[in-house]
């Protein structure tokens, strides 16, 4: 068999050993209701990561709509990161791998209407980060460990080297990610990304302005963290997050007068 018909056989993978029936729509607003039963059809594992929804026609017909009904509740299911849709010959609606990239889109989209402000980001960084913390340094491997002493390592050499700030703002984030992958908890990694994905826009709003505490905070809070000491991390993280609430807010303040100012 060709390399070609391989890969056509791998994408055209359907849940044969799982039928999948869907019933005919009846609701005025049909895309919903075809959108409902193939998340319940998710729900049920009758369709799973890597499978193909039968061919639009099909579909079409099963639910008793227009192609472009059906065509609409599919995309509703791509934007909330369920679907992938494919075009070509071996194209069509895949199933996607569960990634959280919904939940960190909806976490930015909040932000950016202004449902979210920076003291709540904050505050929700606070709560996070000391549960997180608290679950790291119980679960943290010697290689989670390098991992943020190698962080440190890099912002430290971005520092002396006066690397971009955004650059250097996006090494000082990355320290996150690495806590929340040590938590070996998959829930709270896509909760920090989400957060550092908002943090990352937020920064880039409020515009630039070095600090110089970061790096003796995360040296402090190694002390503690590789000594297992979740309290003192947990205490020494806490004080971080606050004072930089504190010194965003400031800026906020700053770009808010000036732009009152017309400057």
């Amino acid at each position: 068999m060709s390399d070609t018909n391989v890969k056509r056989k791998q994408l055209t993978r359907v849940a044969t050993t799982r039928p999948v029936e869907f019933s005919r729509i009846r609701n005025l607003r049909a895309f919903e209701e075809i959108a409902d039963q193939i998340r319940k059809e998710l729900s049920d594992r009758r369709l799973r990561a890597g499978d193909r929804l039968p061919p639009e026609r099909v579909l079409a017909e099963q639910f008793g709509v227009s192609r472009n009904t059906l065509r609409e509740a599919l995309r509703s299911l791509e934007y909330a990161g369920l679907l992938r849709l494919q075009k070509g010959a071996t194209g069509g609606a895949f199933v996607r791998e569960s990634t959280g990239d919904a939940i960190i889109t909806g976490l930015r989209d909040m932000f950016h209407l202004g449902a979210i402000q920076p003291e709540h980001l904050t505050e929700a960084r606070v709560m996070i980060e000391a549960s997180a913390v608290r679950a790291a340094c119980e679960r943290a491997t010697s290689e989670d460990i390098a991992a943020l002493n190698a962080n440190i390592a890099s912002a430290a050499k971005a520092a002396r080297e006066n690397v971009d700030f955004y650059d250097q703002a996006a090494i000082h984030l990355d320290f996150h990610r690495v806590i929340a992958r040590a938590t070996k908890n998959p829930v709270m990694v896509i909760v920090m990304e989400a957060l550092i994905d908002v943090m990352q826009h937020f920064i880039r709003a409020i515009g630039q302005k070095r600090n110089p505490w970061v790096l003796p905070s995360r040296r402090r809070f190694m002390k503690h963290f590789e000594a297992g000491d979740s309290d003192g991390a947990v205490k020494e993280m806490e004080q971080h997050l606050e004072r930089l609430n504190r010194h965003y807010l400031s800026l906020v303040k700053e770009k808010d007068r000036a732009e009152a100012a017309g400057e």
